[in-house]
This record gives C-alpha cells, structure tokens and sequence, in this order.
C-alpha cells in the first residue's frame, strides 16, 4: 500500500487553513504526514499548522509555485496529495487517491473537481458548472491531455522528481497546476475522477479584478510552455502517450475506473 503525503501552500489564510486541516483529521484513511507550505505569512498560520500536527515547512519566496515545490520536494510519501488552504476534502479523500494509485502503475497524476462554498446558490452554480466545468473543458484542449486542478490534485513522488527541474519555479506569475499539467512526460497518465471530490471557497468570485488576474495567469503560463513545444507537437506527442498507456494496462489486466 502506498504512503500518503498531503501538501497544503497557505499565505495568511490560517482561518480557511484551520478548516482543511479538521477535514484532514476526519479522513477515514489518515494521510501519512501533512505538509503546511507557509509562503511568507504574517498571520498565525504556522501555528495553526503546528496545532494540527501538520510539519510546517518555509517557503519565503512568494509564489503558489515556489510554494507547491518546496512542499513536494519536502514530502516522502509515495503519492503527494495538493489541496488549497480553502479546500475540504471529502472524508474519503485520501483513501480515493490510495486506492487509485495503488490499482494503476500507470497512472502518475489524478485530478477531480469541487463543489463550491460561501456565497449564495446561483455563485456556486457558476462556480462549478462555468468556472471548474469550464477549465477543464478549456484547458483539456489547451494542454492536449486532462488538466490537473490545484485544489484538488495528487501525483506520484516519482514523477514529481522527473518533472521538477522542469517546472518554471521563477516565475511568479505561474500557476503550479496547470505548469506542471504542461510539463509531465507524453506517458505520464493523468485521469479525471469524479469522486475526488473537495469543498472549495468561493472567494475567487470576489472582485472581478481577482478573477482576471487568475486568468491572465493561466494563459501566460501556458504562452511561456508553447514557446517550448508547440502546441500541435504537444497534441501528437500526448496523443501517442495516451496510446502507449491503454496498451500497458491491458498489459497488465488493469481496469478502467
């Protein structure tokens, strides 16, 4: 059975910090350890961290990327979970990622969407069937392959290792999830799966300017990795991955989930 590492960034939000680790604690299969990622806080989240049994490990360079790696890289379980400081994992979360990891030697990452909280109803209606459905609609497209989702993500330690020195950790503007979406090798499986499933806030809807910055974001992380490969040479190369997978698990008599 694989080992379980969870890896939360966090920048001065101890208060949504405080709620994602009681839903950790609530998980029936507990995570072998708990990496609080603080990126430069002036709040009490290192303590909350702490409070929690969570390791707290400093990362003073402000940057979702900067603090995403440093947490992986301090990790030591065979499959490291990502969650946002907001996120709520259901209480089989991480039991979900053991089973399917464990089932798939195949399978290097593993992405599901969120349901959101706070705000009213018709908010998160948007936020789930426009704003989550329409990213990994979007972006599905974009990096020729199933996008990892930041809140809600977990990736074989392995393969982290593989990809890191590839990542863009200077700079700032990059997005962890959808930089390291665009540069995991061709084979290295990525699936979708509905029950992985987190509670997400959604205070992304907050100001308009937020919610542009986000998006400005994303679309440059993504110019500066199709400025090293190609968009079309992406869609070959990830296609043939892809095919190169299914033939391994008939292989090995793996079963789609």
């Amino acid at each position: 059975m694989s080992t379980v590492s969870v890896v939360i960034p966090s920048l001065n939000d101890a208060h949504m910090l405080k709620h994602c680790l009681e839903a950790l604690a609530a998980q029936t299969r507990a995570p072998d350890e708990v990496i609080v990622v603080d990126n430069g806080s002036d709040d009490d989240t290192a303590e909350v961290a702490r409070a929690a049994g969570a390791r707290v490990v400093h990362e003073p360079v402000r940057g979702v990327l900067r603090a995403t790696a440093a947490g992986f890289d301090a990790a030591t379980g065979d499959i490291i979970g990502r969650l946002d400081a907001d996120s709520r994992p259901a209480p089989g979360w991480a039991a979900r990622i053991e089973e399917r990891f464990d089932a798939d030697p195949t399978l290097a990452g593993l992405t599901g969407t969120g349901t959101f909280y706070g705000r009213g109803r018709f908010w998160r209606f948007v936020g789930r069937y426009l704003y989550l459905g329409g990213y990994f609609w979007v972006f599905q497209g974009v990096v020729a392959r199933v996008p990892l989702f930041g809140s809600n993500f977990a990736i074989r330690r392995e393969a982290w290792a593989q990809l890191r020195d590839r990542v863009h950790l200077d700079d700032p503007r990059a997005h962890d999830d959808l930089d390291i979406s665009l540069v995991l090798d061709p084979g290295m499986g990525v699936d979708f799966d509905r029950r992985l499933e987190v509670g997400v806030s959604a205070r992304p809807f907050d100001s308009f300017a937020g919610f542009k910055r986000r998006a400005l974001w994303a679309f440059h992380i993504v110019g500066v990795n199709f400025r090293e490969r190609s968009w079309p040479r992406r869609v070959v190369t990830n296609a043939q991955g892809r095919r190169r997978r299914r033939r391994a698990q008939r292989a090995l008599g793996i079963r789609r989930f």
